[in-house]
């Protein structure tokens, strides 16, 4: 896939399932490649562990990886130490945090009397932001109010990104291509509708179209 896709993405995302498959090695073959890597593996665990983990991701080459923004200040913190250590002199990988998964909608949360993941998302990009984090992963539809509370330097990160001729598969709170640039946010991650088109070039270049239209 990133063969197929040379050229047409400047990014590739590493996640769960194929940095479980496979391990550090397909990161560091991406960057081979001349990719930027997003390490998507969202850590959340005690503030030692996760300084441990940002910082050997960032060693490994990745260039944005991600925290969950649940795991509050102390985490976090910890988070952007483990990147410093871990940087070369000149290189500034992005530590971003989660906010509400894309695949959540009200209801979904096993907590009683749970706000709207909407309103928590916010709330918890502006924390994010007091952290000292470089932004936050969210949904397209909350990205106007999150840039308008914490400035439009903090990154906006969104995935559940669906064409409009798309379905949503287990996403929930999606957006257009279009819509979540207009929206202002910074990276799309778009998966499946690439991934299983039956030209994934062809799919990629048509969504970057529509970015750069918006």
């Amino acid at each position: 896939m990133a063969r197929t896709l040379d050229g047409a993405a400047p990014w590739m995302k590493v996640g769960l399932e194929l940095f479980t498959a496979e391990g550090p090695r397909v990161v560091s073959g991406l960057k081979d490649l001349g990719y930027k890597v997003f390490l998507d593996l969202k850590f959340f665990d005690i503030p030692n562990t996760v300084q441990g983990a940002v910082r050997s991701a960032v060693r490994l080459g990745a260039d944005m990886v991600n925290i969950h923004a649940l795991g509050g200040e102390r985490m976090a913190r910890a988070a952007m130490q483990g990147c410093a250590e871990g940087a070369r002199p000149g290189r500034e990988p992005l530590v971003l945090a989660v906010t509400m998964l894309t695949s959540m909608a009200a209801g979904d949360l096993p907590v009683d009397n749970a706000g709207d993941p909407s309103e928590m998302a916010l709330d918890l990009a502006v924390k994010a932001k007091q952290y000292g984090l470089n932004g936050v992963v969210c949904s397209g539809l909350e990205v106007e109010r999150i840039k308008g509370a914490c400035g439009p330097g903090f990154v906006c990160l969104t995935p559940g990104i669906r064409p409009a001729d798309a379905g949503a598969d287990d996403q929930r709170r999606v957006v257009t291509p279009g819509r979540a640039v207009r929206s202002g946010s910074d990276f799309l991650v778009v998966g499946r509708p690439v991934t299983r088109a039956v030209s994934p070039r062809e799919a990629a270049l048509a969504i970057i179209g529509e970015m750069e239209q918006a």
